[in-house]
């Protein structure tokens, strides 16, 4: 997942701050400047290490606030003198000016976002709550500046190169999308409810945070464990000493609804705790239920998209995505979401075949899925995770799986850096270097789950890359893998892999970047795009080479043999209908959530969940959405509002994409070069639609996605 960030990077607002001194402009606009108190604050100043990467052994916790105040302010007086310059609007002193602005501001809450996100504390989660309105109410300031909206929409085309041009399209698009175009009148009501959705989705994304945190399951007894192997017992009892509980065993939480764990406990009852837990983390009853703030969220986004002209959230949100309508993100699903059920239904009666076969004497639950169907692969294709698991110690995938493919299809290498400081112990650190040895990047990798950090795995960007500014890109992956016991191997599932590989993904269409302005660059796309790349990238993870070069045995150091991997091959389209049916239903959840157009449709949130999913067909009650709409926070925490069918969408153009490197040659250097050249590195500087057809030859087809999960020939 590509990590957006929940404070625009140009947004803030006010005016009463101290901490500063004031210049005059040639167009008297006052403009502040740090004074003395802010001399030892790190956000003031580029860092002085390499692609200005942060300094985090100097960033500390007070550093944020006057960071904050100041940048807002500066940013703040920027964006007046650029509306109100005297001179006729040009695409160098309003565009441009725009791109340049608010360095204080954007470098702050960046590394803010990034922190909030990986490693938070109270301190910074009461500042997330205390400047999430303040923050969109900045972004009111500079969006609904009438002088500003003109000055953008004035400006001429003619004799622009490309990516200007694009960039011109792109602020009247987003000044639009906005709510330039508005009264007055309806400008404050705009203002009022923007300023509530920040502090609402600030809110929930903390409450679900301490309901994942206390949510974890505490057992007395090892026994209860049992199907789980010797060191995840241990790293079990490890947790739970760190929780104040010596003696117990603390299963903790991850972001989604099925447990990886849940597919080796076999006690039933264990499986059952678990599953439960997971379930209703945030539906309690206690500070930590999100429903009353989803109800509320709900209800203001459908006022905010009646305020903009919109008929519902979703056809406000979509406008500036490739699917551009709320229907046609709806009928892709569509197509999925039937063969999908279908093949989960049959998958289902496996199971309960299984299960009556072992005389089980129960109907197959949600906590019995993953449990019973590992048993059906291993019958199927005589496959067990627990063989599998050995050779894939988590560095050596990293190093020797995504690193060796990436060197392979780009002619990437990599080298470990330990200079650099990182804003946690668990953090490790790579300088990136192209094909002809020049150094293009900084990469950080955060494997480890811990109370602090949200969950889920994403990428993000500690420095955007940009040629008007001068900056290369640095990147972080994050991940919520079990950190083993002292002097363990970190060893994972293959399913754990190809999130790597996918993570990877996202950084090296960050890395690629090759953009003037940072408004366009990189993984600054559309949300229903952005997933392709990374999509694309899971793929090298089941390459021949690739795979025999990383699945090495963590004790033995010998290869995967090849009966294993024919096996994993083999087994790929197992539980397809599953997965795919867990991924659809909330994806159809997050759009049925964000189409109402009356108030009146917003029901409680349980009900409301129900009611989507009965109507789309699901009712498969075994097989429950990815994410339960109380602890969805891809949709009400994060960017993926109206979004979430992105992930289908991008896995078409990957499939599609696919096939064509596959008939083309598949790991060559000519083919890593042409997807570098017309995915890659255009960032969203030209019309993707339009680099898609560049690249295969052809519109995108669905059929390679239907055949991919076995839903067709």
């Amino acid at each position: 997942m590509k990590n957006i960030t929940s404070v625009l990077l140009i947004s803030a607002l006010a005016f009463n701050y101290s901490c500063t001194t004031m210049k005059k402009t040639d167009n008297q606009q006052e403009i502040p400047v740090p004074d003395a108190s802010l001399s030892s604050n790190p956000f003031m100043k580029k860092s002085k290490l390499q692609y200005e990467a942060p300094e985090f052994d100097k960033i500390k916790n007070e550093h944020f606030k006057p960071a904050f105040d100041f940048g807002l302010k500066q940013h703040d007086a920027e964006i007046l003198k650029i509306a109100n310059n005297p001179d006729a609007p040009t695409f160098e002193n309003t565009i441009v000016a725009l791109e340049k602005s608010g360095e204080v501001l954007k470098r702050t809450v960046i590394i803010f976002s990034n922190l909030t996100s990986a490693n938070t504390n109270p301190t910074l989660q009461a500042l997330d709550e205390e400047y999430a309105p303040i923050f969109a109410a900045h972004s009111d300031k500079m969006y609904l500046n009438d002088n500003l909206y003109k000055r953008i929409k004035s400006i001429k085309e003619d004799g622009l190169d490309p990516e200007s041009k694009r960039l011109v399209q792109f602020y009247k698009q987003n000044f639009e999308i906005a709510g330039a175009n508005l009264s007055s009148a309806d400008k404050e009501k705009l203002k009022q409810v923007n300023q509530e959705l920040a502090s609402l989705s600030t809110q929930y994304s903390n409450k679900l945070l301490e309901a994942r945190k206390v949510g974890g399951v505490f057992f007395s007894d090892a026994k209860e464990l049992d199907g789980l192997s010797a060191d995840e017992i241990a790293a079990a009892a490890t947790d739970a000493k760190t929780a104040g509980k010596p003696g117990q065993y603390l299963l903790a939480l991850q972001n989604t609804t099925q447990q990886p764990l849940l597919q080796n406990l076999t006690n039933r009852a264990t499986r059952e705790k678990l599953f439960k837990a997971s379930w209703l983390r945030a539906e309690k009853g206690d500070g930590n239920d999100t429903r009353e703030t989803i109800e509320k969220l709900a209800k203001l986004r459908l006022k905010k998209a009646q305020i903009l002209g919109k008929k519902s959230f979703a056809e406000w949100k979509l406008q500036d995505q490739m699917a551009k309508t709320p229907e046609a993100a709806t009928n892709l699903m569509n197509q999925i979401a039937t063969p999908a059920v279908e093949t989960a239904r049959r998958e289902a009666k496996d199971i309960q075949d299984l299960i009556d076969q072992q005389k089980g004497g129960f109907k197959v639950e949600p906590w019995d899925w993953n449990f019973y169907a590992e048993q059906v692969r291993k019958a199927k294709f005589d496959l067990d995770e627990n063989q599998i698991k050995p050779y894939f110690e988590i560095t050596t995938v990293l190093e020797k799986g995504v690193f060796f493919a990436a060197e392979k299809f780009y002619g990437l290498t990599f080298k470990k850096r330990t200079d650099l400081p990182v804003y946690h112990p668990d953090v490790v650190t790579y300088e990136v270097f192209d094909h002809d040895g020049k150094s293009i990047a900084i990469y950080y990798l955060d494997f480890y789950t811990r109370d602090s950090k949200n969950g889920g795995a994403w990428m993000s960007n500690f420095v955007e890359q940009s040629y008007l500014l001068g900056t290369k890109p640095v990147i972080v992956n994050c991940y919520n893998y079990q950190k083993p016991a002292p002097g363990k191997p970190s060893l994972i599932s293959f399913d754990d892999v190809s999130t790597i590989f996918h993570e990877f993904g996202h950084s090296i269409h960050g890395m690629f970047a090759s953009q003037k302005y940072p408004s366009l660059s990189g993984t600054s796309v559309p949300r229903d795009f952005v997933e392709f790349p990374s999509q694309i990238n899971e793929h090298w993870a089941l390459d021949p080479t690739v795979l025999k070069n990383y699945a090495l045995h963590y004790e033995t150091k010998q290869p995967i043999p090849q009966a294993l991997v024919d096996k994993i091959k083999k087994a790929g389209t197992f539980n397809q209908g599953y997965m795919t049916t867990e991924l659809v239903s909330a994806a159809e959840l997050d759009m049925d959530w964000h189409t109402v157009t009356n108030e009146s449709q917003l029901i409680p949130v349980l009900d409301f969940e129900k009611q989507s999913l009965t109507k789309h067909g699901f009712t498969l009650s075994t097989v429950p959405p990815r994410y339960h709409t109380p602890y969805f926070a891809h949709i009400w925490g994060g960017g993926y509002s109206a979004g979430y069918y992105a992930y289908l969408w991008s896995e078409t153009l990957d499939n599609d994409a696919w096939e064509w490197i596959s008939k083309n040659g598949g790991l060559t250097r000519e083919n890593g070069d042409r997807f570098r050249k017309y995915i890659l590195s255009v960032g969203n500087s030209v019309d993707l639609n339009q680099a898609f057809r560049d690249f295969t030859g052809h519109d995108p087809d669905i059929k390679p996605l239907l055949r991919n999960r076995g839903f067709i020939k």
